[in-house]
């Protein structure tokens, strides 16, 4: 996955380029060894340097902005957060070759989760309820817009392009169903708080089926509380989304936007990855599935 391109646009990174970048801007870490970070990962490339940190490389200009904005909130973030999250150690500028600004970090020991195959999928819920809990609960005063911070109505025209783009592969007519369902749910009313909004297995690391660390903060922000709870579709089974629920204290109307958010953001990723990135449309696919699979039993 580490070397496909997904964007039009995408940089061309390697291990070369890192080597030059860290010769140029960070020569006490530039003779580690460097290897490439196999992932499904679609807006940053990294490369492990040594055993204890990473580089972290946009590969387009839409995640540059994301570098200034980690290494402002992260530090910040991180003492109030129940589990650990990525704090930059060096910001790099552009280099010869590449363009835009980039980051080193700490590299963060733990295994992603894969929907379906958790060990231990109710504690799992109970951390990221309380992950999600103490985000929210962060100060939000000066905090920027999240990626995410739309109202999920103003997501309804691309939301039944993508069903229209994928009605071959996906039920087109439950899908609808299921927006419909979605956007009848009172939008969110309260003042925007810090929102990940992109909590999803590859996102999240486990130690022993319990959640370590919540890193890739590149869609973080003020917005709906709600656009968190899509950790429920994406990683967790039906039998552990009211652990996730019940502790991040979920309304009913909060739980049909994130189910909406949920499906509305896994048929986009369908879409635009089905043919670049068989990781995330598999994942997609796997969500879609719940949702609908959801939106049935409630019916």
């Amino acid at each position: 996955m580490g070397t496909r391109k997904m964007h039009a646009d995408e940089a061309d990174i390697d291990t070369s380029l890192v080597r030059a970048l860290l010769g140029a801007q960070f020569p006490h870490w530039a003779e580690l060894p460097i290897a490439r970070v196999e992932s499904a990962g679609t807006s940053n490339a990294m490369f492990r340097l040594g055993e204890d940190l990473v580089a972290r490389l946009p590969r387009i200009a839409g995640a540059v902005g994301d570098v200034a904005k980690e290494h402002q909130w992260l530090s910040r973030l991180a003492p109030h957060l129940p589990v650990a999250i990525p704090v930059p150690l060096g910001k790099g500028a552009p280099g010869e070759t590449y363009p835009w600004h980039w980051s080193v970090y700490r590299w963060i020991h733990g295994e992603t989760p894969t929907a379906g195959r958790l060990a231990e999928p109710g504690l799992l819920a109970r951390d990221l309820a309380e992950f999600i809990a103490a985000l929210h609960q962060a100060d939000p005063a000066d905090g920027p817009p999240s990626y995410r911070s739309e109202a999920l109505a103003t997501r309804d025209t691309g939301t039944r392009d993508a069903i229209a783009r994928v009605r071959e592969i996906v039920d087109a007519d439950a899908a609808t169903a299921a927006w419909d369902a979605a956007l009848r749910a009172p939008a969110w009313s309260g003042p925007p708080v810090w929102i990940h909004a992109d909590l999803q297995p590859g996102n999240l690391l486990t130690v022993r089926g319990r959640l370590s660390a919540v890193i890739d903060f590149g869609c973080l922000g003020l917005g709906d509380p709600a656009v968190d709870l899509i950790a429920a579709w994406y990683l967790l089974p039906a039998d552990a989304r009211g652990i996730l629920r019940a502790g991040a204290q979920a309304d009913d109307a909060s739980w049909a936007r994130g189910r909406g958010w949920a499906l509305s953001i896994a048929l986009d990723e369908l879409w635009y990855y089905r043919d670049t990135n068989p990781v995330m449309a598999g994942i997609a696919r796997y969500v879609i599935d719940q949702v609908l699979t959801d939106h049935q039993h409630a019916g």
